[in-house]
């Protein structure tokens, strides 16, 4: 994964700032299947190498562990879902360059992939639409994507990873009250960065040599109660309890590794959550 300047057929991926942020995970990702790690996503190794990147700097952030336990933590639920509600409707908000589809899809879910103009021209170089799987072109504060979603089959289940941090408060709060309002008794599962966590970003080991910069921060995973009556924390994960379905896909170094952080940081691993709420 260098910077592919060799290879001119390669991909230069030209995004804004804080959608240049979807490179960690990807290459978390890539990295992670590289090494026969806790993930394994041939699809993330083939658009890594595909990309004329330099990952250097995204190599050596301390994040890229945590970003695969992320992942792994919203693939659970979104089987959780799935098992529950055949034939539903996942719904990645900000996808990225995600492969969450690829990895887990059984056959009968639904699947729509929202982000930005410039993040889906390059998702479409990868990910063709389907009958199953779309990907819409809009922004995650405005409408456009609820109406879409309307249209597919419910139940619904929102996923927002590694998107919401990056958007000021009143924005994340719009976003919860579209997603209410518009698609009631749908789940919503984000990721939320504590103020600790949040206030070591400009270390370039925490997010590399990027210029997006975490803006919305919260210590308590209940805080979007408060912005609508709808909205309801059902559960709620950081790295020292992680769902059954990933904490038993740890190997002991892993799980030494998680221990001995906890010990020594107690409030910064909780620092980092998984939630997933009901909408009323």
């Amino acid at each position: 994964m260098s910077n592919g300047t060799e290879h001119p057929e390669k991909i230069t991926p030209r995004l804004g700032p804080v959608q240049e942020s979807l490179l960690i995970p990807l290459y978390a990702r890539a990295a992670e299947s590289a090494d026969g790690g806790l993930l394994h996503d041939p699809h993330a190794v083939r658009i890594a190498a595909s990309l004329d990147y330099d990952f250097g700097p995204v190599a050596g952030t301390r994040n890229l562990f945590g970003a695969i336990l992320r992942t792994l933590v919203f693939d659970a639920w979104a089987r959780d879902f799935m098992a529950r509600a055949p034939g539903g409707t996942v719904v990645e908000l900000g996808a990225g360059l995600t492969t969450r589809f690829e990895r887990i899809d059984d056959g009968r879910v639904h699947w729509l992939d929202v982000d930005l103009p410039d993040v889906i021209e390059l998702r479409g170089r990868f990910f063709p639409d389907t009958r199953r799987r779309r990907a819409l072109a809009a922004s995650v504060t405005g409408p456009a994507w609820t109406e879409h979603v309307l249209r597919l089959p419910p139940p619904y289940l929102l996923i927002a990873e590694a998107v919401l941090a990056f958007l000021p408060e009143d924005a994340v709060h719009r976003v919860f009250t579209l997603a209410a309002e518009r698609l009631p008794g749908s789940e919503f599962a984000v990721d939320t960065v504590g103020h600790e966590l949040a206030a070591e970003q400009d270390d370039p080991k925490v997010l590399g040599r990027l210029s997006a910069r975490v803006r919305w921060t919260t210590d308590d995973p209940h805080s979007p109660e408060r912005w609508h009556p709808g909205v309801r924390l059902r559960s709620s994960a950081h790295f020292g309890r992680l769902p059954p379905a990933v904490r038993t896909r740890l190997r002991p170094e892993h799980r030494d590794a998680l221990a001995a952080y906890g010990t020594r940081n107690p409030s910064r691993i909780r620092a980092y959550r998984v939630n997933r709420y009901g909408l009323g």
